[in-house]
């Protein structure tokens, strides 16, 4: 069993900066691939960012080079650094994990979710 539990969400302009993290319970943390999804308010969940335990990583194309996913398997805890925000990108943010990676990044292989984090960027 894991717990998730994110953190770091908030009010930004556009432009601005926010970094999430994902706290995880329990020692499998590190096999498990983790990622992180969003929610907009009429939409569907929809796929961010997602990295193995080995580091690789993916992100969704409305996102690329602009946000950052990483982890620390010592602290139990993924990030994701999210730069450059649009107020497109206001959601509430989710932690998953799961396994393999690729299964994560289709949403199908999911296995835990957080409870999310509203993220809100005004224009």
């Amino acid at each position: 069993q894991v717990q998730l539990v994110e953190s770091g969400g908030g009010l930004v302009q556009a432009g601005g900066s926010l970094r999430l993290s994902c706290a995880a319970s329990g020692r499998t943390f590190a096999s498990y691939a983790m990622g992180w999804f969003r929610q907009a308010p009429g939409k569907e969940r929809e796929f961010v960012a997602a990295i193995s335990w080995s580091g690789n990583i993916y992100y969704a194309d409305s996102v690329k080079g602009r946000f950052s996913i990483s982890r620390d398997n010592t602290k139990n805890t993924v990030y994701l650094q999210m730069n450059s925000l649009k107020p497109e990108d206001t959601a509430v943010y989710y932690c998953a994990a799961g396994t393999p990676l690729s299964t994560v990044v289709a949403g199908f292989g999911v296995a835990y979710w957080g409870k999310g984090t509203q993220v809100t960027v005004s224009s």
